[in-house]
């Protein structure tokens, strides 16, 4: 039985960088979903265009799916990358 930390500790979180009126950030943000969910991780979604940092650094990639600082992929989930990021932190 789960104690009561663990319960209410956070889900880890993965990064998807976004922007408005991307067709490859709404396919991204589609085929992620239920592999995070089922992996027991949440995502927060930053558009870049409102951060003038972010624009700079990941305009010309976005959609950009990150954990921390580190780039797991971009332009189409790499389903192969994303499975193996999961087993790892799994450990």
């Amino acid at each position: 039985m789960a104690t009561a930390a663990a319960r209410s500790s956070p889900l880890p979180r993965l990064t998807l960088l976004v922007r408005a009126y991307c067709h490859l950030c709404d396919e991204m943000r589609e085929a992620l979903a239920p592999q995070a969910a089922a992996a027991g991780y949440a995502i927060d979604e930053i558009d870049v265009d409102a951060d003038p940092a972010l624009e700079a650094r990941w305009g010309a990639q976005v959609p950009v799916l990150l954990d921390g600082a580190r780039e797991l992929c971009h332009f189409r989930l790499d389903h192969a990358a994303l499975a193996a990021f999961f087993a790892a932190a799994a450990r």
